[in-house]
């Protein structure tokens, strides 16, 4: 014998979920649909609150405030008990005056080849959510996640969102970035011309906008984020202002440039330091910041990741330091942690290149600022951050430029300005080499992860090398030919990633003589 139904010994069947009639400044009216068996009546909930008790199918909630969100549901009972509560219904109040606030909480929950999947939180008094790329709608709707579908493989894009109602829509939230997957590799070509525009600042070769710097160039170092002191971590990427730059870009024209550079394939970085950029992590604090406001950055702008050009007194090693794989000074723990920190958050396909002087690596070969008594203790001083690195670096391309004589593999002085200067000083990277006075050697890089750097011009830094030298060097490095009497401890490099220079605008400024020379050469290696 059923005991559902008249007369039967259990609780009604669950109500159906409730609508809403109408609303008020303070009041919400529901109907719902009746549920089966006896019922006595219903109770209206709203969590574990009953906010009516009727025997009708209809309620109506007073007392409520002007422009406030509510969540009901609706349960049946009779003397055997209550059912289980229906589906719930959110309605807002009417008398709002204002639009929502800005949401909240905004993450990448999930990514595939071609989408991202986002969530955010709640924002009272919202009818619906807008999710934005740049100026550009990408997802509307009423809940709290979206998914942004369509994208191409592994792509990264920069996301808003924001709340509205009928009275208007809430400013957009801070930005957060996601990368599509299927990378597998850096999405580079396999000789790459990298290239510094001068993003922040001008000089005497001239500020130039993002959407002019040509198709040759494979990554674009944004130049320069700087901290707002020394020690705090905090780093700001202040575009070129308009008194010094009267040719800038406006924010939305920059953005937009990143996004038709990355349909090109090309990665656009952001490039913390330089000359002026001093950087000292001597507090997890100041980690932690560098991190956030790395990522603040990388977000806002849609960035494919981050170049360390890390200058002057920002490494340095504590008396004691001397052991390259396991570094105590703070600096350079912290530093390490922090862009472990970046690599993780954004996933394979975040891009991570450094841009050290020879005198923060391949010096490491005849003095390190850990354990020499009488020297400078900059001297090697990103070799521990390199080693720590060294399974995440897309590219290291060591500066081979205002540089003093350094000795090479062959315990000879090699001088820069010449193919010889970039051979020696690249073949260290690719062979390896012992690490002064700490028993440690200081392991070969990959191929694909080796480049070199040189002036773009005369005026651009000292050690200006002529395109056919810098040819000649990567003949010799790549093809084994050209070395001019230099033995390569590491063999010849097939894979050997590329140039950089400093800097695009430079050589903007003499006629494109190094991206002419070397962009077609780069292309015609092995």
């Amino acid at each position: 014998m059923s005991l559902d139904g008249p007369g039967g010994a259990s609780p009604p069947g669950v109500p159906g979920t409730p609508t809403v009639g109408s609303t008020t400044n303070t009041s919400v009216a529901l109907s719902w649909g009746a549920s089966s068996g006896t019922v006595t009546g219903y109770r209206v909930y709203e969590g574990t609150t009953v906010k009516a008790d009727t025997t009708a199918t209809s309620a109506t909630i007073t007392g409520l405030a002007t422009c406030s969100t509510h969540t009901y549901a609706v349960a049946a009972y009779n003397a055997n008990g209550e059912s289980a509560k229906s589906g719930t219904v959110t309605i807002t109040t009417t008398g709002c005056t204002t639009s929502p606030p800005t949401p909240s909480g905004l993450t990448v929950t999930g990514a595939t080849n071609t989408s991202i999947s986002l969530q955010w939180n709640v924002s009272s008094g919202a009818s619906g959510y807008h999710v934005y790329e740049g100026t550009t709608r990408v997802a509307t709707g009423t809940g709290t996640t979206a998914t942004v579908s369509g994208l191409a493989t592994c792509s990264t894009h920069s996301y808003t969102v924001t709340a509205y109602n009928g009275n208007g829509e809430s400013a957009k939230s801070g930005a957060v970035s996601g990368t599509t997957t299927g990378c597998g590799t850096t999405g580079l070509p396999k000789h790459a011309l990298i290239g510094y525009l001068h993003a922040s600042f001008a000089n005497g070769s001239g500020y130039m906008r993002l959407a002019d710097v040509p198709a040759a160039w494979d990554i674009i170092n944004l130049s320069f984020g700087e901290p707002t002191s020394v020690t705090s971590g905090d780093i700001r990427f202040n575009r070129c202002p308009a008194a010094e730059c009267p040719n800038v870009e406006s924010d939305a024209d920059f953005i937009a440039a990143v996004r038709a550079k990355q349909a090109q394939g090309k990665k656009i970085l952001l490039s913390i330091g330089g000359q002026n950029g001093q950087v000292q992590l001597n507090s997890t604090a100041a980690r932690d910041t560098f991190v956030s406001s790395v990522s603040a950055i990388i977000d806002r702008y849609g960035l494919n990741g981050l170049d360390v050009d890390f200058e002057g007194h920002s490494l340095v090693l504590n008396a004691g330091d001397n052991n390259v794989a396991s570094p105590t000074t703070p600096v350079i723990v912290n530093l390490i942690s922090a862009l472990k920190t970046l690599k993780a958050r954004y996933g394979s396909g975040f891009v991570l290149t450094m841009a050290p002087e020879t005198f923060f690596v391949q010096l490491g070969y005849q003095f390190y600022g850990g354990n020499c008594g009488g020297c400078d203790r900059r001297a090697g001083a990103y070799l521990p951050v390199i080693y720590a690195l060294r399974n995440d670096i897309t590219v290291l391309h060591v500066q081979d430029y205002n540089s003093g004589p350094i000795m090479g593999l062959d315990n000879q002085y090699h001088t820069m300005g010449g193919a010889d200067f970039h051979i020696a000083m690249t073949d260290m990277l690719a062979a390896g080499f012992p690490v002064a006075g700490t028993g440690f050697t200081f392991p070969a890089l990959r191929e694909d992860q080796i480049a070199f750097g040189t002036p773009a011009a005369v005026s651009a830094g000292n050690g200006f090398t002529s395109p056919s030298a810098v040819q000649a060097a990567l003949n010799c490095l790549v093809r084994g030919t050209s070395c001019g009497g230099y033995a390569l401890r590491g063999g010849t490099s097939p894979n050997l990633r590329g140039l950089m220079t400093w800097s695009i605008n430079w050589d903007r400024y003499y006629g494109w003589e190094f991206m002419n020379s070397h962009e077609p050469f780069l292309n015609a290696l092995p």
